[in-house]
């Protein structure tokens, strides 16, 4: 398999990724009432969303633009394994330790995409308090999310339509309940292309 760098370049879904989609839909539309759906505008994210919201009573996708997947600038598009030869001085500050390198060609810095998301979600929770909703989002963006709910955590890569529970309460206080569960798809035939998070952003 061949890892890309995704970013925000605005591919569509493939034919396992929208298989993958009703699997996780279909699970969804089994749990408790989900009040409202969210997703990235791209459109990998947002062909998710809609399959979940035509197995969840129709709810309406609300899209959210900060929901999008971390913009890597000059990096977008390009193979993983020659990347750093193409334009090694973007692959170098992918790789930097700093959180507030910039990758050249507009792209954000871990700092810059953190606060991004992370406000988000907050936005969503004030929004639809106490009630539960469905967020669709990418892969660095969840591990930023993660990083806010366990201060100096490493969430370690995030599969494709894995299912992860935020609980945000009063007092900015945020608990994962469940992170990163692919139960569906091992049910299913489509877990073997189901990797995604930061390395295939």
């Amino acid at each position: 398999m061949t890892l890309r760098f995704g970013g925000q370049v605005d591919i569509d879904l493939n034919e396992v990724g929208r298989k993958q989609a009703v699997v996780v839909a279909e699970r969804l539309a089994r749990e408790p009432k989900i009040s409202a759906i969210y997703s990235s505008d791209l459109k990998r994210a947002l062909e998710t969303a809609q399959t979940i919201a035509s197995k969840c009573f129709g709810l309406e996708v609300v899209i959210d633009k900060d929901l999008r997947e971390r913009h890597i600038g000059d990096l977008q598009g390009l193979v993983f394994s020659e990347a750093s030869k193409i334009n090694p001085i973007a692959f170098e500050a992918l790789m930097s330790n700093s959180e507030h390198q910039q990758i050249p060609g507009g792209g954000e810095s871990r700092n810059q995409l953190f606060e991004r998301c992370t406000s988000s979600l907050q936005r969503i929770a004030k929004k639809n308090k106490g009630a539960r909703v469905v967020v669709v989002t990418h892969g660095a963006v969840i591990e930023m999310l993660y990083k806010r709910a366990i201060r100096g955590g490493k969430a370690g890569g995030v599969w494709n339509t894995s299912i992860s529970i935020f609980e945000l309460s009063d007092g900015d206080k945020w608990c994962i309940k469940l992170w990163n569960d692919i139960s569906h798809l091992k049910e299913s035939e489509y877990l073997e292309s189901a990797s995604g998070g930061s390395a295939s952003t």
